[in-house]
């Protein structure tokens, strides 16, 4: 089932465009496959980004109940409810969208991390991963070569590519320092549980772009690429949001 519905379709759409595009580039193949996905997942992604935003705009009413109800837990949990439907703001919603778009992302990570795997002798694609392309393309790679250079220099199909993996951890560091709340600090007494927050996401702040290098010196270079695409489309969305909806601070 992952194979026929996610995987193969998200291959032979991969192999398709290094046939179709000039230069027959892998590397401008998995970025425009990523663009491709990205616009498809535009509107999910949005959600998101909106339902992030009105949390933010209510935090400063959400840390009254907080301070108000600290003693008193259950009642703290029904006004907070109280508020977010009055607001119609689904805390849970923001996470929603990434739920859906996981098991694209993860057949896409299998097609990067697999797809590019190819006789070193012949350069043909291995017998495991032309069984999962569709009739045409399947003759067609069964005697084609396919190589794994981007702009004829970088081989997507090896690891320790530490150039693309700096640059994805520093759009990653650009991406999370976007998406932290902009409200001006508040003391607000026996709110540890804010303070707390608070310091976790500075803190993810900083890991996410480490872990984001680790793992793309880790993996093939062809997977770190797609990352740093997908990464930089979100900084552009997040971007063009943030400018058009201005955070309301009152």
């Amino acid at each position: 089932m992952f194979n026929t519905i996610l995987y193969e379709p998200l291959f032979n759409a991969l192999i398709f465009l290094h046939k179709i595009i000039p230069g027959h580039d892998i590397g401008i193949a998995i970025i425009v496959l990523t663009i491709i996905i990205r616009f498809i997942l535009y509107f999910p992604s949005l959600s998101s980004i909106k339902s992030q935003r009105s949390l933010q705009e209510l935090q400063p009413k959400v840390d009254e109940i907080k301070k108000k109800y600290k003693d008193n837990r259950e009642e703290q949990g029904r006004q907070l409810m109280k508020i977010y439907k009055e607001h119609k703001v689904n805390p849970l919603y923001s996470c929603l969208p990434m739920l859906i778009q996981l098991p694209i992302l993860y057949a896409l990570f299998r097609v990067l991390i697999n797809g590019l795997h190819t006789d070193p002798t012949t350069g043909i694609l291995v017998d495991a991963q032309l069984q999962h392309l569709y009739g045409p393309l399947r003759e067609i790679y069964t005697t084609t070569p396919l190589s794994s250079m981007f702009l004829g220099f970088v081989d997507l199909a090896k690891k320790n590519n530490y150039i693309l993996a700096i640059l994805a951890g520093a759009f990653q560091y650009w991406q999370s320092k976007m998406m932290m709340a902009k409200a001006p600090p508040k003391n607000i007494p026996g709110a540890k549980d804010e303070n707390m927050a608070a310091i976790f996401s500075k803190q993810t702040t900083y890991i996410m772009p480490i872990v984001t290098v680790f793992f793309g010196i880790s993996f093939p270079a062809g997977l770190t690429l797609y990352w740093l695409v997908t990464t930089i489309f979100s900084v552009v969305q997040q971007y063009i949001f943030n400018k058009s909806h201005p955070i309301k601070t009152s």
